[in-house]
């Protein structure tokens, strides 16, 4: 109701303007390959390189020899270059199960019933752990990438116990504590309850390819990241009666002093395509890291969701543009990142050995400024092995991207002596003369080049765009996308608006300063917004239409500098 004045007087009042507007999400880096441990086809935001290997693990051993999956270390020259955030998606070959508290070692009570079950929010059999424990308590099989539980402490009194997740390689008189839950209890209707405290929600894949989605099941977030609660087999409601005592029907519900470890794991890591092992250089058509390309489809389905998943860069290392069982899957990658339209794809385009015609070749097979092609392969020393290994330029490069935006914008190079520099590179396959150099870039693949006192260097940002306009570069592109990103994620909070004059103003006041900052940081030569009554006429707004136009020259990178040396005679006056 409004306020009625009736007799002369001072009347104050509030008008809250302070709203601040939430700032538009900033997308890092998309990873898709097989992991050593984590949840297959599960996206998942990591935010260091110690965060990575917690949840998706390092090494592995395979035929006697340890190995480093391709994906690990993309992660690592990512966060080694300045990147902050990455989404990783898991991708197996088969049939993958968590594993769950073992039966013969349940988490019981005192009347040895299971109490609850735990269950592991990775899956794979590298993780089970179930073996009998030594004389200094060590697991047989037990490992760094596998875990173990224990009961610390409980009381009847209380109805709580301490539940310890240890790491599945320790031993009783050094007990690596992953994580620890105190007081907790069996009673739903405390706010301690273990489903609460622990979270009982798990992730589902569902459909396949284009179809893919995650369904949620349980009804508590997981606050741990290692398991969640699957089941709570003797509940304790209301533990206390009405003089605050435990009642004594619950009294031996309370699970007793113990630990145990995890079992039933189905689904191996470990290659079974016919020809053995194909890691680093030796990856085939048939066989990349154990995987095939249809075992991708379903995470690039789950992937093509922008609403969900939000990134910037994607990468699938291990998938070459040149590989016939890898073809369907880059085809697949590049149109959705098209359709999504905010991000570019980063491909590979032969395998380790082959020529510049062949990668060439391979870049002319594609036609779109929404995805780059790199080349040769690089050697790294694997940070957590130490071994020199060969690996494909898309492990390398979103790191490089990473870099480029630290220490500039999206909107410049990613590429020459001040922003493409590998840091982490030994040597690249292959010295790159100028002439090869010119072939590659002509045909549309950025060359990895190696100059004396600077190292390797990534010397090409061309997309995969054949028709020569502005968005045959990466930095023009990843302008674009930077651009529509922030102003898509401000026009989002005017649906629904009224379309007045106000609305437009609001949305000219947020997105004109930010274009201009862009300008003034030299991703701009000039811009325009029009969202007024010339493009918002009176049928446009009948139709339930809100209408802007933005209008932008981006700039442009010196990739030639051309100097010109005069030689002049003695005496010859120089040029005004």
């Amino acid at each position: 109701m409004a306020e009625q004045i009736v007799s002369p007087g001072v009347f104050a009042r509030e008008n809250d303007q302070s709203f601040i507007q939430p700032a538009p999400v900033e997308a890092g880096a998309a990873l898709v390959g097989p992991t050593v441990k984590g949840a297959p086809y599960v996206p998942t935001l990591v935010t260091s390189y110690s965060d990575y290997q917690n949840k998706f693990g390092t090494t592995f051993t395979s035929g006697g020899q340890v190995y480093t999956f391709l994906t690990s270390i993309a992660a690592y020259n990512y966060f080694n270059e300045g990147g902050e955030t990455l989404l990783v998606t898991r991708v197996v070959s088969g049939g993958f199960s968590n594993f769950t508290s073992a039966t013969s070692t349940a988490i019981s009570n005192s009347n040895s019933d299971i109490a609850f079950e735990l269950r592991t929010i990775s899956k794979g059999i590298i993780q089970n752990s179930t073996s009998s424990e030594d004389s200094n308590g060590a697991l047989e099989s037990g490992s760094k990438d596998n875990i173990r539980w224990e009961i610390s402490q409980a009381s009847t009194g209380s109805g709580t116990f301490t539940l310890l997740i240890r790491r599945g390689n320790d031993i009783t008189n050094e007990k690596t504590i992953l994580e620890t839950y105190a007081n907790i209890s069996l009673d739903p209707f405390s706010e301690n309850y273990i489903s609460k405290i622990i979270g009982d929600q798990v992730l589902t894949l569902q459909g396949s390819g284009a179809s893919s989605y995650l369904q949620m099941s349980g009804s508590y977030p997981n606050k741990s990241s290692y398991v969640y609660v699957s089941s709570v087999n003797n509940p304790t409601p209301n533990y206390f009666d009405n003089a605050g005592n435990g009642k004594t029907q619950y009294a031996n519900l309370v699970p007793v002093v113990a630990s145990g470890s995890f079992e039933n794991a189905s689904g191996d890591i470990i290659s079974t395509i016919a020809g053995g092992d194909r890691y680093y250089q030796n990856i085939t058509s048939a066989n990349s890291q154990g995987l095939t390309g249809s075992d991708y489809t379903d995470a690039l389905g789950l992937l093509a969701n922008k609403d969900e998943f939000q990134y910037n860069v994607i990468s699938l290392p291990g998938m070459i543009n040149a590989a016939a069982g890898h073809t369907s899957t880059i085809t697949t990658l590049i149109s959705n990142t098209q359709t999504r339209g905010d991000a570019i794809a980063v491909i590979d385009p032969v395998l380790y050995g082959d020529t510049v015609q062949g990668a060439v070749t391979e870049a002319g097979t594609r036609n779109t400024s929404y995805a780059a092609m790199y080349w040769p392969w690089c050697q790294v020393v694997d940070p957590d092995t130490g071994q020199a290994v060969w690996v494909p330029a898309s492990t390398l490069i979103p790191g490089v991207y990473a870099f480029n935006d630290r220490i500039a914008a999206p909107w410049f190079a990613p590429a020459g002596l001040n922003r493409g520099t590998l840091s982490t590179v030994v040597r690249a396959e292959r010295k790159l003369p100028n002439t090869d150099r010119d072939t590659l870039y002509q045909g549309k693949v950025n060359p990895i080049a190696t100059f004396p006192n600077a190292g390797v260097v990534v010397f090409g940002q061309k997309t995969l765009q054949t028709r020569a306009t502005a968005l045959d570069r990466v930095n023009v592109r990843r302008l674009l996308i930077a651009l529509k990103s922030f102003i898509s994620q401000i026009a989002n909070n005017l649906v629904f608006d009224q379309n007045t004059i106000a609305t437009r103003n609001s949305f000219l006041s947020q997105v004109n300063p930010y274009l201009e900052s862009v300008q003034q940081r030299q991703g701009l030569f000039a811009f325009k917004v029009v969202m007024d009554d010339t493009n918002n006429t009176g049928d446009v707004i009948d139709r339930n239409q809100l209408v802007g136009q933005i209008f932008i020259q981006p700039a442009r990178t010196a990739e030639f500098v051309i100097l010109d040396f005069n030689i002049l005679p003695t005496g010859a006056e120089f040029p005004a």
